[in-house]
């Protein structure tokens, strides 16, 4: 039986083939290559260093009234009622205390209660008869006022038994611990079979109602600070993971540094900004400043470049960007002071400077329109 072969391709033809796909790959690379890539970026104009900067700062967001809540008596834990972070309102039951003994305390009291109060009855009839005998003369003046002092003493020992019942019956309120105002948990360190002492605290509430960014500042800032205390968007905060800063006014700043840290510990009203407690928040202040030793700019403008501390100067006319080597001095927060290589006026990028070339393209950054202003069609 024949096989019917395939006839071969011609070498020229081979060739021909391949060459025209090269020129095509050729083509599309060279297409590829012409169409530059403008990167948008974000800049900033440097100054002399003289007037102020920014200085930013961690801070939490607290409410402004927080208890520690405890027992007012003493006992073994039987039950918790409440866990982290749960909401609670003023009068509710958080835990409670074994009543055994406060309940036997309560009923020994009313006792004693029942029992004065037999004495002073009895006494005071005795009076009222002994009062008659002497009336009549059959005993002295001296008798009298025995029985007068033992009634008076009677009633005493009364309003004594009565007081002290009450003691006790308040006692026995004592042993459920409950909410002094509506509010959230921020803390629990009890748990039920534990033994507390009266006033140990046991639980942390936080009151529902203003709040507080919490921040602390250095030693040295004390000074700044203090004197913004109580004018309205002298700092601004922001929620972390936020980019909207708002206004706020510091409420509180500490006497004293704190012995560890050396810092002052600041308090500023976010009471109207709607944070949620606990979150963690960005504070931005002012600091005046006049710099000698340095052009100030932002700490993330200066990046590294072939193991040189390099900034990316933007030409306004060209929109082109070109890498400045610069000498780095002290580090204030957020921004580092350049002691050589810049000028005052020159534009240095701040974000984008990852994925930039020497002469490559650029456009300032600009925030994209909302939909609702975008043009309809």
């Amino acid at each position: 039986m024949n096989t019917l072969r395939r006839p071969p391709t011609p070498l020229f033809l081979t060739c021909f083939l391949a060459v025209a796909a090269a020129l095509t790959l050729a083509a599309c690379g060279q297409r590829a290559e012409t169409a530059p890539v403008v990167r948008s970026v974000r800049t900033v104009v440097v100054d002399n260093g003289q007037g102020s900067h920014q200085r930013e700062f961690a801070g939490e967001v607290r409410a402004r009234t927080e208890s520690r809540l405890g027992f007012r008596v003493g006992g073994k834990v039987t039950r918790r009622l409440v866990e982290l972070g749960q909401r609670v309102q003023a009068g509710q039951a958080l835990a409670q205390l074994d009543p055994q003994d406060l309940k036997l305390g309560e009923d020994a009291a009313r006792a004693g209660l029942a029992s004065a109060e037999a004495q002073a009855t009895q006494a005071t009839a005795d009076l009222q008869r002994f009062k008659e005998l002497r009336a009549q003369g059959f005993i002295s003046e001296a008798e009298l006022e025995r029985r007068s002092t033992s009634e008076r003493a009677a009633q005493a020992a009364l309003r004594q038994a009565r007081a002290q019942a009450g003691v006790q019956s308040n006692q026995a309120s004592y042993a459920v611990l409950t909410a002094t105002a509506a509010g959230v948990i921020t803390s629990v360190d009890v748990e039920p079979g534990q033994v507390v002492g009266a006033g140990q605290p046991v639980l942390t509430l936080a009151h529902d109602g203003a709040r507080d960014a919490v921040f602390a500042v250095p030693e040295d800032l004390g000074g700044v600070l203090r004197p913004l205390a109580g004018k309205a968007g002298a700092v601004q905060v922001r929620r972390w993971g936020s980019a909207e800063w708002v206004n706020a006014t510091v409420r509180e700043v500490a006497a004293a540094t704190d012995p560890l840290t050396r810092t002052y510990l600041a308090k500023a009203d976010v009471s109207q900004a709607g944070f949620e407690l606990g979150q963690t928040a960005a504070v931005q202040l002012r600091v005046p400043t006049r710099v000698a030793s340095g052009v100030p700019v932002p700490l993330q403008a200066v990046v590294e470049r072939e193991g040189k501390s390099v900034v990316w100067l933007l030409d306004p006319r060209s929109m082109t960007v070109q890498p400045q080597p610069v000498l780095t001095g002290d580090v204030l927060g957020n921004v580092v002071l350049v002691a050589k290589g810049l000028q005052p006026g020159q534009e240095v990028v701040t974000a984008g400077t990852h994925v930039l070339q020497p002469g490559q393209k650029v456009r300032r950054y600009q925030p994209a329109a909302s939909a609702a202003s975008a043009p309809r069609s």
